[in-house]
């Protein structure tokens, strides 16, 4: 039973997939009740996750998150501006454009109900501009840029909404850490399920483990058949996950959708990228193998 080198290695493993996938089907009630146990306990981590990574890039489109505003002097003129485009080559804090104080004059005379407003003006009172989005959303970064671009020459108001960022970035990770949480708790559980499965298997095939013991079969070719019914009981629950997963994010896209689109942004959530959908089915075979292990090795310990 034991085998010896490469030529007992594949049959024995071929043979404990085959043992695992037997005991699955032997049992269909029991195994679909631990897969949508496993499935829920997987899905809202899961779902977690995914929502948290749509939500990262949603913030890169949001106006104004990582834009800032640089206005300059209004009697500030051609060489100022390019004194400072100079300045922010040299700092390359992202990308940048410059906009015009005619640039601005018209997009203020396109405006709903401004032009009457600016029909009446005497003259153009805005300034020229550089509007900078940053490569890095970090709030203290921002800070940092708007700080060293108002000490700049000819310079007069530097616009940041640090406020509306420092609470987008405190709002993604207060939900990082949940996820990160609820993801380990959840975990314990999966292992927990995949644990009792296991030990209500073993103590039901207890006489035919003492028997292989007792002719020379080894911890390893015991442990083997149980290892890969975890790995594959958790695989299959990870499958379950994602089609909730999935589910959920198909009943949300519509009113999502229409909702951000009265903020002129274009998001969906969407279902689990190609990616992440292998993670979380690998993650939950990682745990009912986990499981597994655990399961077994106390019942070889207490036995042996």
């Amino acid at each position: 039973m034991s085998g010896s080198g490469m030529s007992g290695f594949f049959p024995q493993h071929y043979a404990a997939q085959k043992s695992a996938v037997r005991r699955l089907l032997s049992s269909p009630l029991n195994t679909l009740l631990s897969l949508v146990v496993i499935g829920a306990a997987l899905a809202l981590p899961a779902a977690g996750w995914v929502m948290l990574d749509k939500l990262q890039g949603f913030a890169g489109q949001v106006s104004g998150v990582q834009q800032i505003s640089v206005f300059m002097a209004t009697d500030a003129g051609k060489e100022e501006a390019a004194e400072i485009e100079s300045r922010l080559r040299q700092a390359n804090p992202g990308q940048w454009r410059f906009v015009a104080r005619e640039e601005a004059l018209k997009s203020l005379e396109e405006t709903e109900g401004m032009a009457d407003v600016a029909a009446g003006l005497a003259k153009n009172p805005l300034p020229d501009a550089f509007v900078v989005e940053a490569g890095d959303r970090g709030p203290e970064t921002l800070e940092k840029l708007a700080e060293t671009f108002k000490s700049w020459p000819a310079v007069a108001h530097v616009q940041l909404d640090s406020a509306w960022s420092r609470r987008l970035d405190a709002f993604l990770r207060i939900g990082a850490l949940a996820v990160s949480l609820l993801a380990a708790l959840f975990a314990g559980a999966l292992v927990a399920v995949t644990f009792n499965t296991i030990r209500l298997q073993i103590l039901a095939q207890a006489a035919e483990i003492e028997v292989s013991r007792l002719i020379g079969a080894t911890d390893a070719f015991i442990r083997r058949p149980f290892q890969y019914f975890g790995a594959l009981q958790g695989a299959l629950g990870g499958l379950f996950a994602l089609s909730l997963v999935a589910g959920i994010g198909l009943a949300l896209a519509a009113p999502a959708r229409e909702l951000l689109a009265l903020y002129g942004v274009a998001f969906t959530p969407g279902g689990p990228t190609l990616p992440q959908a292998a993670a979380i089915v690998g993650v939950g075979a990682a745990l009912g193998w986990l499981g597994a292990q655990i399961s077994v090795s106390i019942y070889l310990r207490r036995v042996g």
